[in-house]
């Protein structure tokens, strides 16, 4: 029987930070069998448009069986399972490009709901003691940006895959840099996105 394949993806640093925890992230855990699946893992850049050719490329490429997005979210205390994400962006990428309340698709739904199990992941880290959530914003920057592409482009041309996205927590490193900051260790992080897969697909 075929492994299946799940995408997880993370973002280079951006706004000046030197680092992203979700990058480190997904570099720990690339080309690990977790569960039933193979992580294969890559890495977005903080700009609207190319963040999308880019995972648009690596689901053609790959077939995935699920896609896991993961994104920085500086001053949650928590991990955050995104439960929507809506039809706008808006800010500067790291580009140079700026978007003012733009629809994402402008003939598309004005949100897609995640196709993950969230509420299983949430009970699955606390059960592990990490402290997680659902939340139901994910903003309107390039992280809300490619979830919503992601589950437009699902739903237009199916099956359906399990997708979404997860915001982490700085890491020690990035609280280090701005003390206001709660922060978690990237061994926690990639921890948390262990189990989440886990969940996803589970070992048979």
């Amino acid at each position: 029987m075929r492994m299946k394949t799940l995408l997880l993806t993370g973002f280079e640093p951006f706004q000046g930070l030197p680092s992203n925890p979700s990058e480190q992230t997904v570099k720990l855990l690339h080309q690990k069998k977790i569960g039933g699946c193979r992580v294969t893992g890559r890495i977005l850049p903080v700009v609207f448009l190319e963040a999308w050719r880019q995972i648009s490329g690596w689901i053609e490429e790959l077939s995935p069986d699920a896609v896991l997005m993961l994104g920085l979210a500086a001053g949650r205390t928590k991990i955050s399972v995104e439960r929507v994400a809506i039809n706008c962006c808006a800010g500067a990428d790291s580009s140079g490009k700026q978007y003012e309340d733009a629809p994402i698709e402008p003939a598309g739904d004005d949100a897609y709901f995640a196709t993950l199990p969230l509420r299983a992941i949430v009970e699955r880290l606390k059960g592990d003691g990490l402290p997680a959530e659902i939340s139901s914003s994910a903003g309107t920057y390039v992280c809300n940006y490619v979830m919503y592409r992601v589950l437009h482009a699902f739903k237009r041309r199916g099956p359906a895959v399990p997708a979404g996205l997860i915001h982490l927590p700085a890491d020690h490193g990035l609280a280090l840099l701005q003390p206001a900051y709660p922060s978690w260790s990237i061994r926690d992080l990639s921890r948390a996105v262990r189990l989440a897969v886990e969940t996803i697909w589970p070992a048979a």
